[in-house]
């Protein structure tokens, strides 16, 4: 009798774990092709050519419908595959679906940021490593005035001989973009110009070259270190300046580079002692020599700012393709 009981159990276990095991075949079939469709997809991602000289800038400046290289890496040709801009942050498309023929992509008509989505086969990837930021030109703005943003006029406007230049346009930022990474050290936040100007949406300038330039600097700081890469403290004290914003600082150029968004002010902890100090900014002043030393195509401007008016010593950095060397 006990031996019978005993079976009876184990007969109805087994049945148990049979009915929880089992599936019906279309839905492993169902599983099975959509797993191995997923295999037979390899993974597109953003090559580093994309990313600068630097390979650490994370956002492409570039008009509507302009072709931006944006080249692309897999395991297999990208043939059959296509490409969409999506809006970050939501699933809004900004145009319509395109083949992948080539490494240059047309961005979208519409200003924002955006990063790409590629499928083929039914399997969409999409790729955050680099992104868009399609920059609303510098015609769009109206006097003195974008939207109702207050930029001020740049030297180009009231001077109209052709010979100064002018930012080709600007990039239309609201409050959820400005954590939105530049570089691996830098944010949107970063430049936005520090007046008392609350409204959203906002405008910056940026030029990708100061990016570059700042990410090879902290680069070249690292290998007089001895490290292949490293994680720096970056304050950047003024990026983007509007034209109106710059007229009201102190000691500043009227036609400082700020207003066209290749440099930045930034104080950097060189030596990692967690203080930022004047040996800080006499190793990042060595740094930019040797970065633009080693890559002309990056020669700008340096200020060492260390007098006793400053919270903090810090650098002026640009990229305005001539050597400028100053202290303040």
């Amino acid at each position: 009798m006990i031996r019978r009981r005993t079976a009876l159990v184990l007969s109805g276990l087994a049945a148990i774990t049979a009915a929880i095991a089992y599936q019906p075949p279309g839905a492993l079939m169902a599983d099975s092709s959509a797993e191995s469709a997923k295999r037979a997809v390899p993974r597109v991602e953003v090559s580093a050519a994309a990313r600068g000289t630097s390979g650490e800038v994370h956002m492409r400046f570039v008009r509507a419908g302009e072709r931006v290289a944006f080249p692309l890496t897999s395991r297999a040709e990208l043939s059959g595959y296509h490409y969409q801009w999506i809006e970050i942050g939501s699933q809004e498309s900004g145009d319509v679906m395109r083949p992948i023929d080539s490494d240059t992509l047309l961005a979208p008509l519409q200003p924002g940021f955006y990063e790409l989505s590629v499928s083929r086969g039914g399997v969409t990837q999409r790729l955050t490593s680099t992104r868009l930021a399609v920059l609303v030109p510098f015609e769009h703005k109206l006097g003195s005035t974008l939207n109702g943003y207050q930029i001020g006029r740049y030297p180009a406007e009231w001077n109209r001989n052709g010979e100064l230049e002018k930012p080709s346009g600007f990039a239309e930022v609201h409050e959820k973009h400005l954590d939105l990474p530049l570089t691996r050290h830098l944010k949107v936040r970063d430049f936005i110009t520090h007046d008392r100007q609350t409204m959203w949406p906002r405008y910056v300038a940026i030029d990708p070259r100061v990016l570059d330039k700042i990410e090879l600097v902290l680069a070249e700081l690292a290998r007089r270190r001895g490290e292949e890469r490293m994680d720096f403290k970056v304050e950047v004290h003024s990026g983007f300046r509007t034209p109106l914003h710059n007229a009201n600082v102190e000691g500043s150029a009227r036609d400082s580079r700020h207003l066209y968004g290749d440099a930045a002010d930034v104080a950097i902890d060189a030596d990692g002692d967690g203080k930022l100090t004047i040996f800080d900014a006499y190793r990042v002043e060595t740094a930019v020599d040797w970065v633009e030393r080693m890559h002309p195509e990056f020669a700008g401007g340096l200020g060492v700012y260390s007098s006793n008016r400053y919270a903090t010593p810090y650098c002026h950095i640009d990229a305005r393709g001539e050597r400028k060397r100053w202290r303040g």
